[in-house]
């Protein structure tokens, strides 16, 4: 998904509903629309994937009460969300941070519990205090207790933004005409290490994926039996950023069901019989 302010606005919600659709296209790695479809100067824009690279520990940034903090202050715990954003945006980074909002509203998993989201901004320009407003903004929408603790507003210079960007893949560029970024719209699954195990892309994300790459990102830590399930029978597609059926394992696991149940169905008569026997053979004693 892309945005760009001003002259681009239009152009840049046709786009965001073609990367929204499924219409975007995977291109040397980059998610992106197709090339046909994009206007001149955001030929560089879209989300590379780095699958399992590992975000760096050291990256110093402010958090929303100006205290430096380190990446790495937040890893080694539980997974995290990672997106990228930046405070001032008029138009789809709001519409992202709502999506992710809406979407961890419907997992059962609590924010500050089992998994923590660090939002950063990628505008050197802004300021904690910025970063605190959004956070209270967005901490309100989604209106759990101790969300608070687990979701992190940062902001930092240019240095640390440039690692922690092209680390994750992240392309952006600045309009300086209009003041504003062009920019992708995606949300990274870390590992508690710190390690990329998941993106997906757009505003809306589907409440089944998200909750799928979290436990897929703890490596079981967190879910439940059927979450097992649930990821035995569908797989991430790194293309889509979404999790797509196996119909293999599916098929098999329908034959595993099937082998169970009629075993079971095959005991049940088995002991029934014994009892019967029984049952006559003490009648015919008592008889005779």
């Amino acid at each position: 998904m892309i945005c760009q302010n001003n002259n681009w606005t239009f152009v840049a919600l046709a786009l965001a509903m073609l990367v929204s659709s499924g219409s975007a296209q995977m291109n040397n790695g980059v998610m992106s629309p197709p090339a046909n479809t994009r206007p001149p100067r955001l030929e560089n824009v879209g989300i590379e994937q780095h699958l399992d690279a590992q975000v760096p520990p050291d990256l110093i940034f402010r958090d929303d009460t100006g205290n430096a903090v380190k990446l790495g202050d937040y890893f080694g715990h539980k997974p995290l969300i990672l997106n990228l954003v930046y405070y001032n945006c008029t138009m789809l980074c709001g519409e992202a941070l709502a999506g992710l909002s809406s979407a961890m509203r419907l997992v059962k998993f609590d924010v500050g519990n089992e998994f923590d989201v660090v939002t950063v901004s990628f505008d050197p320009r802004e300021t904690p205090e910025m970063a605190a407003a959004k956070k209270k903004d967005y901490v309100r929408r989604y209106g759990r207790a101790n969300a608070a603790a687990g979701w992190h507003f940062l902001t930092g210079q240019s240095d640390a933004i440039n690692a922690l960007t092209q680390v994750v893949g992240f392309q952006y560029q600045f309009d300086a005409k209009s003041n504003q970024y062009a920019h992708a719209t995606a949300i990274m699954v870390l590992t508690p290490e710190g390690r990329i195990s998941r993106y997906f892309y757009g505003v809306d994300f589907p409440p089944k994926d998200l909750r799928m790459g979290l436990v897929e990102a703890s490596q079981g830590k967190i879910g439940n039996a059927v979450d097992a399930v649930l990821l035995y029978c569908y797989h991430y597609n790194p293309e889509t950023g979404k999790y797509g059926a196996l119909v293999g394992n599916i098929l098999r696991l329908a034959a595993a069901a099937t082998i169970l149940l009629l075993g079971s169905l095959i005991f049940i008569l088995w002991r029934l019989d014994r009892s019967v026997t029984r049952k006559t053979a003490t009648k015919t004693r008592y008889a005779q």
